[in-house]
């Protein structure tokens, strides 16, 4: 189905965010991932639609990404996010929503559930961050490329393309207008500046989330893995997973870190479906 999406901003603790949104009923919020160029509504253009029949569907665009204010991140980047949402949350009125994060936006989900349990109903992890990989090597390969990004020679097409290559299993599915959209966000002065993931003394600490008492949280929590994660290894939901008590773990093959666009349809279904049990 076609959603009208709306593009907003909100103002909090200091911060103008921009989210877009669609769709009435409970709140359900999409926090994006970390890498150049990234924003709300381009993680998830595939799966808004999807839900906005039942849910009041709110992609955010977190501090230092898409529209949202940009500055330098000094304080450990899972807990300041977390922070963020849970004023979000409240800026809006939600009293609490579903949070349905990939990668870094997984990892600030997760934080935002063990730090503010009461403005979370139910989690969807992404290949969420903060992990530990018991078999692959730390940092992986899509890491390096990540946070390498706007080291010399600079940031181009040819390395954004080599990075979205780490993130899907397929090449074919990332889209020239997808590249082009998120090459000319990463090429803002203000987001290059700025960007929290990357190498050098402005990039932001980063928690390991599998020490957290993870083993507290009340939250019916579904993890989604892609069985060929390049960013995020696989293994790492296994900790998850083990830890958190109503954790479900899905491995999607054929599928990278972007399952909810390599895998749109299929994630749409499984994820309504557990929202809804």
């Amino acid at each position: 189905m076609a959603a009208d999406i709306a593009s907003r901003f909100v103002e909090f603790d200091g911060l103008r965010v921009h989210y877009n949104e669609a769709g009435a009923g409970p709140a359900l919020i999409f926090v994006h991932g970390g890498g150049p160029g990234s924003s709300g509504l381009s993680n998830f253009s595939r799966n808004m639609a999807a839900f906005a029949d039942r849910y009041r569907v709110i992609a955010i665009d977190l501090p230092g990404y898409g529209q949202s204010t940009k500055l330098k991140i000094s304080a450990p980047l899972w807990g300041y996010y977390a922070k963020v949402l849970a004023g979000f949350i409240d800026a809006l009125g939600l009293g609490k929503a579903h949070l349905i994060g990939n990668s870094l936006g997984g990892a600030a989900s997760l934080k935002t559930a063990v730090d503010f349990p009461d403005k979370v109903d139910r989690l969807v992890l992404m290949g969420p961050g903060g992990g530990y990989s018991l078999f692959e090597k730390q940092p992986s390969d899509g890491i390096i490329s990540l946070v390498t990004f706007y080291t010399p020679p600079g940031p181009s097409m040819e390395r954004l393309r080599q990075f979205l290559k780490y993130l899907v299993f397929d090449p074919a599915s990332v889209t020239d207008e997808l590249l082009q959209e998120r090459l000319d966000r990463a090429l803002d002065p203000e987001t290059a500046e700025f960007m929290p993931l990357r190498v050098g003394p402005s990039m932001a600490p980063i928690e390991d989330l599998w020490r957290e008492r993870l083993d507290r949280l009340p939250h019916e929590t579904l993890i989604i893995w892609g069985r060929e994660d390049r960013v995020n290894p696989m293994d790492q939901g296994l900790i998850l997973a083990r830890q958190i008590p109503n954790a479900r773990f899905l491995v999607m093959p054929k599928c990278g870190h972007w399952a909810q666009w390599e895998k749109a349809d299929e994630f749409n279904r499984t994820v309504a479906a557990f929202l809804e049990s």
